[in-house]
C-alpha cells in the first residue's frame, strides 16, 4: 500500500485529527494523493453537529460506493463524530466501509493495514504528529466536553473532557515548529477548561505560557472557549505574552436568558456582557468573535431580537452563524419541539449575517492608516495573504518571498471581510 486520501468535513478539531493520522500513515510511507480512485486508503473523517455536515458526509460515502466497486481492494475508513460508540446501524449502512473510527481512534485502521501488508504499525500510534504541518496548524489540547448543552451532540462522540499532559503538548508543538509550522492554535471543544482535570494546579495560562516559551514558535492562538472557563489568569496572559494573539473566541449562542437557559448555557445575558467588558478592559485592542445559533426551539421574534441588538452592541469583529438543527440523542432533541419553521430561520440567519456585516465593516475601517503584523501564510490572485494578531485576513502585494515570514502593513483599504495594504518592511 503505497497512497492515501483523507477528505475532512467540520471543525478545527476534525482538521487536526485528519493531520496526525496523516503523520502516522507516511510514517509508514505511504504517500497522500488527491484523487480518492487513486488512493490505497481513502478515509473520510465526519461532522454531525448539524444536518448539513451529516448530509455532505452520506452524499460522500455515496459517491464513495461506486469507487470501491471498481477497486475491491481498497480499504474504506469512516472516522469522526458520526461514528457513536455503537457502529453496528453503520455498518448495516454503508456496507462497503471497511473501517470505523470513533474521534481520536486511529489504532482500527492501523491494523488492518498491518494486516494485510504485515507492516508493524505499533510504532505509529506513538508518532501521531503532522509530518508536513502547515504554517499556521492545530493541536488538540484537550477532548471531550462535560456541559451536556441541550443542542449539543459533541459529548455524545467525542466523550468526557480529557486534558492532555502539558509536557507531551509542547513537545508536540516544538516538533512541528521544527517541521515548519510557525503558529499554533491550542484546541478543544471547551479549551479554557484546559488541566481541570489533570493533576496539579494546571490551567490554559500555564500552557499558553510553556508553548509561547517553544523555539521559534511566533503566535499561539486557542479556541473554542465556554464563557464558564474564561478566567482572569487567562486573559492575563494574553495580555502580557508577546506570542499569544489578541484574539479571543467566546461563543455566546443566543442574547435571551430564556432560551440560554433552555439550552443550559450556564449563563445570563448580563454575565456574558460583563465578561466581554473585562476582556476588552484587560486587552487592549483585542478582537472578539462569538457564535449565535438562530431558531433554537421555542425562540420568538422578541427573543431572537435580543441576539441581534447584542451584536450590535458588542461590536463582534465575526460572528459564526448557524440555524439550529436537531441532533439525535440530545436532550432538545428528546424533550424539545423544533418549532421555529425552515423558512423563519433562514431569514434569521439572513438579518443575523446582515447585521454582522455592517459590524465588521465599521470594526475595519478603524483600523485604515494603522500599521499592523502579518504572518503570511498563503498566497491569492497575485497577492500575499496573511492574518494579523486579531485573525483578520490581509492582502498585500511584494516581490519577495515572504512564505511564512512575519511582516508589517499599512492598511489601506479594507471589507467587512479581509483588509488590505502596503507592506511597510
Amino acid at each position: 500500500m503505497d497512497s492515501y486520501h483523507i477528505w475532512t468535513v467540520g471543525c478545527q478539531m476534525n482538521k487536526a485529527d485528519s493531520e496526525r493520522l496523516a503523520g502516522a500513515l507516511e510514517h509508514l510511507g505511504m504517500s497522500s494523493v488527491s484523487n480518492p480512485r487513486e488512493a490505497d486508503v481513502v478515509v473520510l473523517n465526519s461532522c454531525v453537529v448539524r444536518q448539513s455536515a451529516e448530509d455532505r458526509v452520506i452524499g460522500t460515502l455515496g459517491h464513495m460506493k461506486s469507487i470501491k466497486k471498481d477497486r475491491k481492494e481498497q480499504i474504506l475508513a469512516l472516522m469522526g463524530c458520526m461514528v457513536g460508540a455503537n457502529s453496528k446501524d453503520l455498518s448495516k449502512r454503508f456496507p462497503h466501509v471497511d473501517v470505523f473510527m470513533k474521534p481520536q481512534q486511529f489504532g482500527p485502521l492501523l491494523e488492518v493495514i498491518g494486516d494485510r501488508t504485515g507492516i508493524d504499525v505499533e510504532g505509529c500510534l506513538s508518532n501521531l504528529v503532522p509530518t508536513h504541518p502547515s504554517i499556521c496548524s492545530f493541536v488538540p489540547v484537550i477532548h471531550g466536553c462535560d456541559l451536556m448543552c441541550t443542542f449539543c451532540i459533541i459529548p455524545f462522540r467525542r466523550g468526557r473532557q480529557i486534558s492532555r499532559p502539558l509536557d507531551e503538548i509542547v513537545a508536540e508543538v516544538g516538533s512541528m515548529v521544527n517541521r515548519g509550522m510557525k503558529e499554533v492554535t491550542l484546541l478543544g471543544q471547551t479549551v479554557d477548561a484546559y488541566g481541570h482535570d489533570l493533576e496539579g494546579e494546571v490551567d490554559l495560562a500555564d500552557l499558553l505560557r510553556d508553548v509561547s516559551n517553544v523555539k521559534d514558535i511566533k503566535r499561539v492562538r486557542f479556541l473554542t472557549s465556554h464563557p464558564n472557563f474564561m478566567s482572569q489568569r487567562i486573559l492575563d496572559m494574553v495580555r502580557d505574552s508577546e506570542k499569544v494573539c489578541e484574539h479571543i473566541n467566546l461563543p455566546v449562542q443566543a442574547g435571551d436568558d430564556a432560551i440560554l437557559h433552555a439550552m443550559r448555557r450556564r449563563y445570563t445575558q448580563r454575565e456574558y456582557i460583563e465578561m466581554i467588558e473585562n476582556i476588552r478592559k484587560t486587552i487592549p485592542g483585542v478582537a472578539i468573535t462569538t457564535d449565535i445559533i438562530v431558531g433554537f426551539p421555542g425562540e420568538t421574534r422578541e427573543q431572537f431580537k435580543k441576539s441581534l441588538d447584542l451584536i450590535t452592541d458588542l461590536e463582534f469583529d465575526k460572528v459564526h452563524i448557524a440555524a439550529y438543527s436537531t441532533r439525535p440523542g440530545t436532550y432538545a432533541q428528546r424533550n424539545l419541539t423544533d418549532d421555529v419553521s425552515v423558512e423563519e430561520k433562514k431569514e434569521r440567519l439572513r438579518e443575523l449575517e446582515e447585521t454582522q456585516k455592517i459590524v465588521s465593516a465599521r470594526n475595519n475601517e478603524k483600523l485604515l492608516g494603522q500599521e499592523l503584523e502579518v504572518l503570511v501564510d498563503g498566497a491569492k490572485d497575485g497577492q500575499w495573504r496573511g492574518r494579523t494578531r486579531t485573525d483578520k485576513i490581509a492582502f498585500f502585494t511584494d516581490a519577495r518571498e515572504l512564505m511564512g515570514r512575519v511582516v508589517k502593513i499599512k492598511v489601506s483599504r479594507t471589507s467587512p471581510w479581509s483588509l488590505g495594504g502596503v507592506i511597510c518592511n
